[in-house]
């Protein structure tokens, strides 16, 4: 038969409870500002695990495999960073690939970002989503797209040159204005009959 001391030791702690409580204690003890056992009461709910992190460059076969298996990936496959001092560790070096060149139709475990459950994550993720660097292969060539930007710039500075050494411009009438040219408008004399000015038809 379950006793009451029984039943309460297998109820959840509530963690913080404890933490408030220690922090009310070091309060009423005057020992400090109680931050600290506030802190030490109270558990990071976020961050990476000590099992995610970088650990030491492998330097020997066992190591690398040991580390290949840390990041889910293949022996074969796996390759370090070189051990230049900046602190990359074991973690792999990963093809240099945006997001936009995996498949879309994939049912990926995070589809907004094309990848996996476990996946490891390139060191400069966050360089290479969807809304960053698109490192697609462009449809055309580029030496076909240069060819034809700079075939363009070639064929119009010819156009060009053509335009300034053979110059064409519009035919252009004379202007024409009403009551025989603006006679009297024109300061002409009105005892006098004006010449009749023929308008030409374009």
């Amino acid at each position: 038969m379950r006793t009451s001391e029984y039943v309460e030791q297998q109820q959840p702690v509530n963690m913080a409870g404890v933490g408030f409580r220690r922090w009310a204690q070091a309060l009423s003890k005057g020992k400090g500002s109680g931050i600290s056992a506030l802190l030490s009461g109270c558990r990071a709910a976020s961050g990476l695990s000590k099992d995610s992190l970088p650990g030491p460059y492998p330097k020997t076969p066992e190591e690398r495999a040991a580390a290949a298996k840390k990041y889910n990936m293949r022996v074969e496959d796996y390759e370090p960073y070189p051990d230049n001092g900046e602190g990359f560790g074991d973690y792999p070096k990963l093809p240099e690939r945006s997001q936009q060149e995996r498949d879309p139709w994939y049912q990926w475990d995070h589809p907004d970002l094309r990848r996996n459950w476990g996946e490891p994550m390139h060191w400069d993720f966050d360089m290479y989503i969807r809304n960053r660097v698109d490192t697609s292969p462009s449809p055309v060539p580029w030496s076909t797209m240069c060819k034809q930007l700079f075939g363009f710039i070639g064929f119009m500075l010819f156009m060009f040159y053509v335009g300034e050494k053979f110059p064409a411009y519009q035919p252009v009438a004379p202007k024409q204005y009403p009551f025989n040219d603006l006679y009297l408008e024109k300061g002409g004399d009105p005892e006098k009959q004006p010449e009749e000015v023929k308008h030409y038809e374009l």
